[in-house]
């Protein structure tokens, strides 16, 4: 059985950077893909960023592009995601997701849910 565990949310300032990390357990992890989305209340799921099975291929969403960095660990069960520059519209819960590839974590079709962690960026 998988369990994702999402840490590193937070309140801070626009400009700010901040670090979330996903605990992953179970061994469907290490041959999947794993990563991020985020949702406003209200507002539909956004892909954020994820890193395929092997650390060696990433992807991330237009909007956090160049501010957003996604890395996972060498046994591959913990995911992070450094997030820089941030502004008011990162603001969000953040969930980590894993499962299949990459591709399949951007559709949103992810097989496995954190519970999400907050972020709230204030300007």
């Amino acid at each position: 059985q998988v369990q994702l565990v999402e840490s590193g949310g937070g309140s801070v300032q626009a400009g700010s950077s901040l670090r979330l990390s996903c605990a992953g357990s179970g061994s469907p992890l290490i041959s999947s893909a794993m990563g991020w989305l985020r949702q406003v209340p209200g507002g539909a799921r956004e892909f954020v960023a994820a890193i395929a099975w092997s650390g060696l291929a990433t992807d991330y969403g237009d909007s956090v592009k160049g501010r957003f960095i996604v890395s996972r660990d060498v046994a591959k069960t913990t995911v992070y995601l450094q997030m820089n520059s941030l502004n008011s519209e990162d603001t969000a819960v953040y969930y980590c997701v894993a499962g299949g590839s990459t591709s399949k974590l951007k559709e949103g079709t992810a097989d496995y849910w954190g519970q999400g962690t907050q972020v709230i960026v204030s300007s």
